[in-house]
Parts: structure tokens; C-alpha cells; sequence
């Protein structure tokens, strides 16, 4: 919806200037920021290699404008803004729980769960089924918190709906945001590292080595011939490359290898 806090959340995830004012429809072409997902093991690799730089790996977030009752129909340039939506993968859906007297709500009153319902039945009849998460935007204490959490919609799939909560204006839930949806787009991490960089390289979860290493270059699916993979816990305990390889904890891999969460791999062509 409108005046939920998409675009106040979203500058607290990119450090990027994008309108935030106190008015629905502020927002109406997307703004994209690049985020690193927060994860430990990339600075553990970097100094255990000594590695001149880190890259970690990334999100892709774009703050898309509110939808109103009636999008589908076109409301609200509604029509323009859900074909910014079936550009994405996957939809943080901001859901407003604070109260602020200064800050408008489209409806008159702040309802979360009747927002959730606007907004999913806007999407449904714009045949938009993508997975959602949804963002809790608390930043006051909100007594009806535990109310909505235990009535959020199920996924399609009939799992319980996963959600977040966050605090923009203060900054907290954020990383747990990053993280979550990451996880809902069926992302991994693996890893390259060396003196060059330490980096994280994002793949779909089930790749196969080769399709893992296109993310890198193209030559390392079409020119595979195999992979050195250590698993990340087991290259932290032996200290480096060369003393994991010493303990046999170095696998030579084939293109049939399913790439795991934390591999350090060396894709050889």
C-alpha cells in the first residue's frame, strides 16, 4: 500500500536517495539497489587467504510504487506499477503496523491485515503468483503484532507465510531481511578466494558445477572439465587451501556435482 514505509525501508537497506515523502504515488518509476547479503564466512575467507579485496555476494531490491484497491483495474496507475512487479522474482510485501497520527494511510486507518488482503487480491486477479515475504514495519511498538503474525496469509503451497519484522527508521531487521530473501528466492553462496579477492558468488540451489561456474564465466560451463571443492567449515579448520588439500578434504568434482551452500570451489578448464 501507500505510505507504508516501502521507500524508508528501502533507503535504509541501500544507503540510496530515492523520494520518501509523505504522499501515496511518490514512488512511480522503480528504484533498484544492489545490497550485499550480510554473511561472516566471506571475511573469514578473505583473512585466512589474505586476500587484497572481498566481494560479497548480492540482492537485487526494487521499490516499486503502492497499490490501491482497484490496481488491476488500473486505480492508482495501478496497471503501470503491477508490470514493474512481474518484472521480479519475488515480492517483499511492506506491511504497515505502526501508528503515526502525521503519516496518512490510504484507508482512513491503519489495518494491516485488510492491507494484506487488498494487496493479494490485486495480485491474484493481475495473475501474479509469485513467493512473498512479508515485512513487518513496527518502527513503534504495535500491540496487535502477534495477532497479525498468527493470521498471515499461508503460502501457495499451504506452508505458514514467512515474514520479517523491521524497524527502517532505526535500522534493525534489516541483515534478516537480506537474508530471508535471499533464502526465498532459492539462492546459495559459493565462494572463490585468494590473494586476488575473496568472493561470494550467487547460484540457484540443485546447480549442477557447471552452471554454478557460468555466474564467474561462460567458459567455466562450456569449457568444464572439473572443480576443486572444499567445504567452507572444513577449509576454516584446516587453516588454507593448501593444508585442507594435505588433509584430503579437497574433492575433485565432475559436472554432475551439485554445488552445496559454502563450497570454496576452483573451477579448472
Amino acid at each position: 500500500m501507500p505510505n507504508v514505509g516501502k521507500s524508508t525501508l528501502f533507503n535504509a537497506l541501500t544507503k540510496k536517495s530515492v523520494p520518501a515523502e509523505n504522499y501515496p504515488f511518490c514512488t512511480i518509476d522503480p528504484s533498484v539497489g544492489i545490497v550485499p547479503v550480510p554473511d561472516e564466512r566471506l571475511d573469514k575467507l578473505a583473512e585466512i587467504s589474505a586476500s587484497a579485496k572481498k566481494i560479497p555476494a548480492i540482492v537485487e531490491f526494487t521499490d516499486i510504487a503502492g497499490l490501491v484497491k482497484g490496481a488491476a483495474e488500473g486505480e492508482g496507475l495501478g496497471n503501470k506499477f503491477l508490470s514493474h512487479i512481474r518484472e521480479v522474482d519475488a515480492i517483499a510485501e511492506v506491511v504497515r503496523i505502526f501508528e503515526d497520527k502525521d503519516i496518512l494511510h490510504v484507508a482512513g486507518k491503519v489495518d494491516p491485515l485488510f492491507d494484506i488482503e487488498i494487496i493479494n487480491l490485486e495480485l491474484e486477479k493481475a495473475n501474479l503468483h509469485k513467493p512473498i515475504l512479508y515485512v513487518l514495519n513496527t518502527s513503534e511498538a504495535a500491540e496487535n503484532r502477534k495477532e497479525i503474525i498468527e493470521k498471515l496469509p499461508t503460502s501457495s503451497d499451504g506452508k505458514p507465510a514467512q515474514y520479517v519484522e523491521v524497524d527502517p527508521i532505526f535500522g534493525t531487521g534489516l541483515d534478516n531481511l537480506i537474508k530471508k530473501s535471499y533464502e526465498l528466492l532459492d539462492l546459495i553462496t559459493f565462494f572463490t578466494t585468494g590473494k586476488d579477492e575473496t568472493r561470494g558468488w550467487t547460484t540457484k540451489r540443485d546447480s549442477t558445477a557447471p552452471e554454478a561456474g557460468r555466474v564467474i564465466h561462460t567458459d567455466f560451463r562450456d569449457k568444464f572439465i572439473r572443480a576443486e571443492v572444499v567445504a567452507y567449515d572444513k577449509l576454516i579448520e584446516a587453516g588454507s587451501f593448501a593444508a585442507a588439500r594435505e588433509k584430503g578434504w579437497v574433492r575433485t568434482e565432475g559436472k554432475e556435482y551439485i554445488v552445496q551452500d559454502g563450497d570454496v570451489i576452483e573451477f579448472l578448464i
